[in-house]
């Protein structure tokens, strides 16, 4: 059984990043590895099914209305942005917006949030260095605020279950450090970014989405919500063998993997019940801000970077350095409120 696991664990993080046709159908195949690792294990019953069927119900719910209230609101919505950027400094207003968007995300998900810093950057223009920042800057501040509620990501959708906790349960165990970083990231942002007016602007779509491209990527995360519930089932007899006995730290600075992979599967592979608050906290850190280096790191980081044309070098450049300077006060935090 361990060896089957350990297999298709080992699939599950390799295939989406070396293989481009389950890269772009990752939920379908989530979803059967998912089921294949339940089997392996022996916990496929209809308990866990019903289970897994009704885990990302209110995730897809918000996502499906956040993206209708959006399709319909999207030009009063960026008349106003336009006429408040224009009653303030620049650096300012992407400073609110940075922060703005990280406290919100975990009411309005995560990808709705991200669709709407999309928006916001393309109707500014500004040059392209400045855009870029102000992009994986609320990104890193999106990832982190909405894990905080069971409907802002998959991440905290899939770890409020495994837990069995509740709906604040999140937001309890880590909610004032998640706040104050979200500010924090916006005071950088201020202090970092300095626009210099528009000139070689990115250039990315920002038409409003079809009603097809909304039902269909609610449908989406329903699927990968479920498979990652299913995997997280199947991958408990691992997760009690070879994780439970390891210290809090080191599960931290593993979880840098999650700069190249995204969070939440890693968070279905590797959290239990059995673990200490004080293990959840250093693993949940360490996944979220590893989880802002990379493109793949998170879900705001891929639609942002798909939408806008950013790189993988470009966000790299400066994410990379960015979230390895978080990594380090973040751990250091832990170590001393532990």
């Amino acid at each position: 059984m361990i060896v089957g696991l350990i297999i298709i664990l080992l699939l599950v993080l390799l295939l989406p990043f070396f293989v481009k046709v389950v890269e772009k159908n990752l939920e379908p195949f989530l979803f059967l590895m998912g089921l294949l690792a339940a089997i392996v294990s022996g916990v496929w019953n209809w308990e866990l099914f019903i289970h897994a069927l009704e885990d990302p119900i209110f995730i897809t719910l918000a996502v499906l209305i956040a993206g209708l209230l959006f399709k319909w609101l999207k030009t009063p919505i960026e008349s106003g942005i336009l006429k408040v950027s224009r009653k303030m400094s620049v650096r300012l207003f992407l400073a609110i917006i940075i922060v703005v968007l990280g406290l919100v995300s975990s009411l309005i998900t995560a990808i709705i949030a991200a669709i709407v810093l999309v928006s916001i950057v393309s109707i500014l223009k500004l040059d392209r260095k400045t855009e870029i920042y102000t992009v994986i800057l609320a990104c890193y501040s999106i990832g982190l605020g909405a894990v905080l509620t069971p409907v802002g990501e998959p991440l905290s959708t899939i770890t409020t279950s495994k837990l069995q906790e509740d709906f604040f349960y999140l937001f309890n165990l880590i909610g004032i450090e998640v706040v104050i970083s979200v500010v924090v990231i916006g005071i950088i942002g201020y202090i970092i970014l300095k626009p210099r007016g528009s000139g070689n602007s990115l250039i990315g779509a920002n038409e409003a989405e079809s009603y097809a491209e909304i039902i269909v990527r609610s449908l989406k995360i329903y699927l990968f919500v479920m498979g990652l519930t299913l995997l997280g089932a199947g991958f408990e007899p691992l997760v009690n063998r070879f994780l439970l006995d390891l210290q809090p730290g080191i599960l931290y600075w593993i979880n840098m993997i999650s700069a190249i992979l995204d969070n939440a599967t890693l968070a279905a592979a590797e959290i239990s019940p059995a673990m200490s608050d004080e293990t959840i906290r250093f693993l949940l850190f360490g996944l979220i801000i590893s989880g802002g280096m990379l493109i793949p790191g998170n879900i705001p980081n891929i639609i942002s970077a798909n939408k806008l044309g950013i790189t993988s070098k470009e966000w790299a450049k400066f994410g990379a350095p960015f979230g390895f300077i978080l990594m380090v006060v973040f751990f250091g935090y832990l170590l001393i409120a532990g």
